[in-house]
Formats: C-alpha cells, structure tokens, sequence
C-alpha cells in the first residue's frame, strides 16, 4: 500500500484492536498517535493494552511506546520527529505503516503536515518571555494560538511559554506531504459513555491507582501528574487526600467522558477543513479492510 492509514475516533472505541487487526491482515506496523503511551511505566492509566496488539498468536509491531521515562519533556516537534523515523523504516523494510491514536494534535500534525521546527527553549525569546508575569503570558498565548485545545498549557508559567514559542513555530521544518486514508471509528454518544465508564472501572481493579502512586515514590511530582491530566491529575488528587475514592471516580469518569467529547469536536473540526475521514460503525473490521482495499 502507498499510503499510510491512519485509525482515529473518540477514547474506548477500539481504536488499538481495529488497528493491529488491519495491520496484521495488510502486512503493515503501527505507530502511536497518543501523548502519554510514550512514557514507560504509564501502563493502565494511559491504556496501552499491548495484548491487543496480539493478533492471531502473532505481535503486531508498534512504534513511539514507552520510549521516555516519565521524568523527561514531548512535544509536537518531538512527536513528528520520532513518526518520520518510524515512519521512513517500516517502508524501508516493504511494511505498510499504520497511524493510529486519539491525540487530534499529533493527528493533524501528519495528515495536514504541520510546519514545524525545533525549539531551542535557552533562547533570547525564552528570557524576554520568561520576565513577563502570568497574566501577560497567557493573553499572549491566546493571541498566537487563539484555538486552545490543550487546557494543560496554562496550568503554569513554564507550561504557557513553551506553548508560546512552540505555537510561533509552527514553520520551517519537518515538512513532508504523507498521502493517507483516514478511517475513523463512530459510536453513539451513549455507547462511548458507557465504555468509558466500563473501562474505568476494569483500570481502577487491576491496579492503576497503585502504578500511579508508584510513580509518585519514584520521584515523580504531584505537579507533574497534573500535567499528565485525567487518570493522573484526579488519582494524583485522591493520593493527596483532597478527593475521596468515590469523588475521584465520578469527576476522572466525567472528565473522560468530556475528553471523548473534545475528541469527537476535533474531528470534526479536521473534516471542515478539508480532511476526507471514512467514518465506520464501531470497530468494524470488515468495513474498515474494504474500505482500504477500494482506496489503496
């Protein structure tokens, strides 16, 4: 196949168990669009489920998964470096590449070819920014990137700069037109809360309340399980003892179910703008192997 497909939709669809089965079939590998799986010992919180990447007694290969210790920065740049590379060896090796995952940046980053250029934070712009107080940072923030999806941006005065310099670069680099089919996964609202809620409760009995506060005894900041969101933000929460058991369950549930919602906006928003996404009924591996096999 020459072109890369890419497997998208709202969180708890599916999305990993279509992708590895289209994978398998079409002799292909898949790399993770997703801005947590990235970091080791990030398993349950993050759903990796790498069992589902087992097709048929055979591992299907994957990319960008646990490649960085929880401690260390990814960004946007970051992240298409490390797909070009992935990218650039499974079609070295007569592989046909998969794109599958939920964070809608990193998505748009590839199917729209994002201009993009490395970000050097040492910089003259770093210290006239960093003179400014927080108040003045964000409304600058809003000025250049006047669409702020990723409400993490403005959790700390660090935060808001890097995504000042970064939203200014978006330019001058990592420039690659990749031709894709885009396939994406829809549900009925209430189907995908159901799954999320389902499925919150399977993390929460095989223990990711208990990796995350490993992660915390392994030096890992409170501040930066904020920074992670969701699973990390409202487990980090219950651990300091500002939530209960039962309150940290109903507001993580409901912030998923808000994420999935923001999920579904951004794709729609990529369609408006021109993206060509062959929405299927579910995980539907029938569907999704004809319609790559029409449009190969």
């Amino acid at each position: 196949m020459s072109k890369l497909i890419v497997i998208l939709g709202p969180t708890a669809t599916g999305k990993t168990k279509l992708a590895a089965r289209l994978a398998f079939e079409f002799d292909g590998e898949i790399i993770s669009a997703d801005s947590r799986q990235v970091y080791k010992g990030m398993n349950i919180g993050t759903g990796k489920d790498l069992d589902d990447y087992v097709v048929n007694g055979k591992k299907v290969p994957y990319h960008l998964i646990d490649i960085l210790e929880p401690e260390e920065e990814y960004n946007l740049y970051s992240f298409k470096e490390n797909f070009l590379q992935a990218y650039d060896d499974i079609l070295a090796r007569g592989k046909s590449p998969f794109l599958a995952g939920g964070t809608g940046m990193y998505l748009s980053a590839i199917i729209n070819n994002y201009q993009l250029k490395q970000i050097n934070f040492e910089a003259d712009e770093y210290a006239k920014l960093n003179s400014l107080n927080f108040d003045e940072l964000k409304n600058i923030l809003l000025t250049v990137k006047s669409t702020l999806h990723n409400k993490t941006d403005l959790v700390d005065k660090e935060r808001v700069i890097k995504a000042i310099l970064v939203a200014k670069a978006m330019e001058n680099k990592l420039n690659r037109n990749i031709s894709s089919l885009i396939i994406g996964i829809n549900l009925e609202r209430s189907e995908v809360k159901k799954r999320i809620t389902e499925r919150l409760k399977k993390r929460l009995d095989e223990g990711m309340i208990d990796e995350i506060k490993m992660l915390v005894e392994n030096g890992i900041s409170f501040e930066k399980l904020n920074y992670f969101g969701l699973e990390y933000k409202f487990a980090g929460m219950y651990l300091k003892g500002e939530l209960s058991y039962m309150a940290m369950f109903q507001k993580l549930n409901s912030a998923i179910h808000n994420f999935a919602k923001r999920q579904m906006t951004w794709f729609r928003k990529m369609e408006k703008e021109g993206t060509q996404i062959h929405w299927i009924h579910g995980n539907d591996f029938g569907e999704a192997k004809e319609i790559i096999i029409m449009n190969r």
